[in-house]
């Protein structure tokens, strides 16, 4: 009987270590998947706040009208609030007149510095003669971070990308209907819509 008891004594040492082995090896695992789960959030918490802050506001949009038809469009564009700092060279530019759609990039050729002001924007060198390609013209940029090779924008530059209509569509007509985006490498892009008016009054029309 002693043997017998102490054989009971040992199986039951043995189950309860065996016990708090699997307990302790579920509490890793657990630990282990939480520590991994909050990792995961914040890097999607990151990436969310990244995608919502970050991105270009058209401010404003306007055309020159030659031989009635809009051969030259600028795009007034700024950072949105809270966006860091963005890459012009890798923002797109896609344009549809409902016939045909053209994505447009940065030329550097065609990098215009206008902080000093006073610059007659439709006579810039700005507007490249493909259709594949958009100028920029500098307006505010108080850290000077928007160069020719390194066209960089961040919060309160302002800045005018230049398209060439002529080349992208043979010129916009009167209700033509014109759509697209601006669209940086990371964050929201911004839309733009707009007709034409029936008549062009003024060699200069405002468009958005």
């Amino acid at each position: 009987r002693r043997f017998q008891k102490g054989a009971i004594g040992i199986g039951a040492m043995i189950v309860f270590i065996a016990m708090v082995l699997v307990a302790g090896i579920v509490a890793y695992v657990i630990l282990s998947t939480g520590s991994l789960l909050q990792i995961q959030s914040e890097s999607t918490g990151t990436q969310t706040i990244q995608e919502v802050s970050s991105g270009l506001k058209i401010t404003t949009i306007q055309g020159h009208i030659s031989s009635g038809l809009i051969d030259e469009i600028a795009l007034i564009i700024t950072p949105q609030a809270g966006s860091p700092a963005i890459d012009l060279s890798g923002v797109l530019m896609e344009l549809s007149d409902s016939r045909q759609k053209t994505i447009v990039q940065y030329a550097a050729p065609f990098w215009v510095d206008g902080t000093p002001g006073g610059i007659n924007l439709f006579e810039a060198d700005a507007f490249p003669s493909t259709s594949s390609e958009y100028g920029v013209i500098v307006l505010v940029d108080e850290d000077g971070s928007c160069l020719q090779d390194t066209p960089i924008i961040n919060t309160g530059d302002s800045v005018i990308l230049a398209l060439n209509t002529t080349a992208i569509f043979s010129g916009i007509a009167q209700n033509v209907n014109i759509e697209g985006v601006v669209i940086p490498e990371e964050g929201a892009g911004s839309i733009m819509r707009f007709r034409p008016p029936s008549s062009f009054g003024y060699p200069i029309v405002h468009l958005q």
